[in-house]
Parts: C-alpha cells; structure tokens; sequence
C-alpha cells in the first residue's frame, strides 16, 4: 500500500493533492447539478442540449490549442493554475446566484458553458504538467495515477454528495458550493515550497512553437496512435454525462439522487482503476489494449441492461476500464516526452481528447433523442472497439505484436521497443 501511495511522502506533492480533492468534489457537484438543471429544469429531457452545453464546455480546449500549450511550457505554472482557478471560481459563483435567484436560461449556461471550457484550456494542460514540477522523474508515473485517483474520488463523492442535496437545496446552492471549493485550491498553491520544485529548463519562446510540437507527435508513431485513440474515445465515448443521465431518466424513471448514486457508482470503478494504476508504476502496451477492448465490450454489456442495478453494475467495469485506458495512455506520453516538450504534447493530448466532445456530444445526444439512449450507448462501444483496432495494427506493426494459444491460454509476444519512435526522438 505504501508503494502505491509513495508521491505522498513529498510535501508538495501532498499539499497540492489535499487541495485538488477538495476543489474536484466541487467541480463535480457542479456537473452533476448543471447536467440535472439543463435536462429537467430548463428542457424537458432534451438530451441534444446537454450535448450543447458539453460540446460548449470543451470546444475551446480545441480552439485556444495555439496558445494553451504554449504557456503550459512558457510561464510559471503555479502561478497560471492560481489565475485559472480564480476565474473558474468566479464563474461558478455567477452561475450559481442566477439559479439561486431563478433568473437563469439555457442560454446563459451556454455562456457559462463556454466561458469556463475557456479557462479550463489553459488549466488542463498547466495541471497536467504541473505534477512534473512536484515530484522527481522517477516518481512521475504514479504522481499522475494518484491525480487521477483523486479526480475520480471527487467523482465517486461529489455527484452522490449533489444527487443528495439538489432535492432539499436546489441546484442553485449546489452551485455555489463548488465556488468556495476553489478556495482550498488557491490556498494550496500558495503553500507550496517552490524552492523544492523541479522545474525543468523553460524552452524559448519562438513563433511555430506549437507547430514544433505537432512535428514531435508526426516522427512518433506511438504517439500518433495514442492520441487517435484518445480523440475516437473522447469524442463518442466520454460522453458519460449523456449516457448516464439518459439512462436514468428514460429508461430507469429514476430521479436525481439515482443519477448521483449511478455517477458515483461508476466512479467506484475508476478510483478502483485509478489505484490498480498507481500500484502497477509504468503502463505496458499489452494493458493498454486490454484496457481498451474491455471498454468497448462495457458498453454493450450495459446498453443491454434490463434494470437500474444491473446498469450500475456495468458501469462499474466501465469505470474500471476507461480509467486504465485514461491514466496508463496520460503516463505513456508524458514519461516518453520529452520534458522540454511536454506542455505542448500534452495541450494537443487534451485538445484530442476533448476537443472532439463538439463533435461527438451533439451526435451522441441526438442519437439518444432520436433512437433512445441504449442506441447511443452502442456508439461508445464502437468507438472503444475502433480504438483497440488502431492500438493493435500500431503493435503489430512497430511493435511485432503476436498472439499464440499456449496452454488454452491466449500469450502475447512483442518487442520492448518502438525503434522508429526513438529514432525520431533523438533526431529533433
């Protein structure tokens, strides 16, 4: 256990774990109560408009992707994460009184929407890259899988913690809590002993730096196939906002502390991933396709779900799965990076990922709208199963995958290297 813990033993490093906790209880309160106000309060169930708000949340990520990465490498990352962390609360503080006082409108969580996927453009990838800054190169792999374990116990906590409230609260006063949640995160970042960081060797400011980055991602086939991957996933499978809440209300009947407890439900799962993570230290490619597969196969496992106990159930090996998939393919690309690189890769990682939910979550929406929400799970299967086909022609082809049946058993054979990618690696 204490190996799976070990990035806590750092003072930094567990200062900045405390207050991202807290501040992503909150955030997830947030999602929980915005999903609920725009599905029943401001539309009658329109699953399209959830998708709106969603597409309008993330879209930016792939909209300010020139500037966002560039100032993950290029400016004081603390620094960055306080101002971002300001505006983000700011933002959850102005949406929560229009709801307090009853004067909020679709179009204005719309404009919330958008105005907050605008900051999270620059917070992502600045704390992504942050963790690099807290703890040593060696410690890197399992600083990123507690993060991850930290978002999804927010995940697990939050949305049973917002289901619960909204009915004597409102959604409004669950909104505004999340704004005060900020303040624990602010507060860490000015804990820190920045005289004990490691802070890499800036790069130098230059016009086509971002261009620089993208001609790193092209030499590196690896790379090139990860972040395929993330973009299929991300854009038709991480819509779990629309599947779940769909799931709940139209085919389950089930109210908001429901939808909480299955948000929460599946978050189990993730912090079950999340901690498998953090134990195991570097990621293989053999988990990553294993990974993958599994999620796929989640999908239509719960799409076909003939009650409200069952579909938690599936959710759970979703959680499981998707953060696997999530978490190993986030340490892949970063401990592969290289450091002086690293901001601007992981700004076009985060763009792919999400960038793409403008494009997926209406389509999602309206699929669940039109055909019902067990149809639009079976577009996120497809898209795992399409991801594990890029991930498997990459192995096979740069990575001399082979599968044999020994024993009854299924046993994987590749190389240990990617020698192209490290070929080009060494020629930038």
């Amino acid at each position: 256990m204490a190996r799976t813990f070990r990035s806590l033993e750092g003072y930094n490093y567990r200062v900045w774990a405390i207050g991202a906790l807290i501040s992503n209880i909150g955030t997830w309160m947030q999602r929980t109560a915005q999903d609920w106000l725009v599905l029943t309060q401001l539309t009658e169930q329109n699953a399209t408009a959830l998708g709106i708000v969603l597409a309008l949340q993330f879209g930016p990520m792939l909209l300010l992707l020139p500037f966002s990465g560039a100032a993950a490498d290029h400016f004081d990352r603390r620094k960055l994460l306080i101002v971002t962390q300001m505006l983000m609360g700011l933002l959850a503080l102005g949406l929560g009184l229009l709801t307090v006082t009853g004067h909020v409108t679709l179009w204005q969580v719309y404009v919330f929407a958008f105005l907050s996927g605008c900051v999270a453009a620059f917070d992502a990838p600045a704390r992504q890259t942050f963790v690099s800054d807290l703890v040593e190169e060696n410690q890197l792999s399992n600083a990123v899988a507690l993060n991850s374990l930290s978002f999804n116990a927010a995940r697990m906590i939050g949305p049973a913690v917002a289901g619960g409230l909204i009915p004597f609260l409102g959604t409004g006063w669950v909104l505004l809590s999340n704004a005060i949640t900020f303040i624990a995160m602010i507060y860490a970042m000015t804990r820190l002993r920045t005289g004990d960081m490691h802070v890499r060797i800036r790069p130098i400011r230059a016009r086509g730096n971002l261009v620089e980055g993208f001609r790193y991602v092209w030499k590196r086939p690896d790379l090139k196939a990860l972040l395929l991957m993330l973009f299929l996933v991300g854009t038709f499978g991480l819509n779990f906002p629309i599947f779940i809440s769909t799931m709940a209300v139209s085919v389950y009947g089930a109210g908001s502390g429901h939808y909480g407890l299955l948000t929460s439900i599946m978050a189990i799962g993730s912090v079950t991933g999340a901690l498998l993570a953090a134990k195991r230290g570097r990621p293989g490619a053999k988990l990553l396709l294993i990974a993958i597969s599994i999620f796929g196969a989640g999908f239509a496992l719960a799409a076909f779900m003939p009650n409200f106990w069952w579909f938690g159930a599936a959710l759970f090996v979703l959680g499981i799965s998707a953060q696997t998939f999530t978490t190993s393919s986030n340490s892949m690309v970063q401990l592969s990076t290289d450091p002086l690189m690293r901001g601007r890769v992981m700004a076009i990682l985060l763009a792919t990922t999400l960038g793409g939910t403008p494009i997926g979550a209406p389509i999602v929406g309206w699929v669940a709208d039109t055909f019902g929400p067990r149809w639009a799970m079976g577009i996120g299967g497809a898209s795992g199963v399409a991801a594990a086909l890029v991930w498997a022609r990459y192995l096979v082809k740069y990575r001399e995958l082979k599968v044999r049946l020994r024993g009854g058993r299924l046993a994987f054979s590749m190389s240990r290297d990617d020698k192209v990618s490290a070929d080009a690696a060494r020629t930038l």
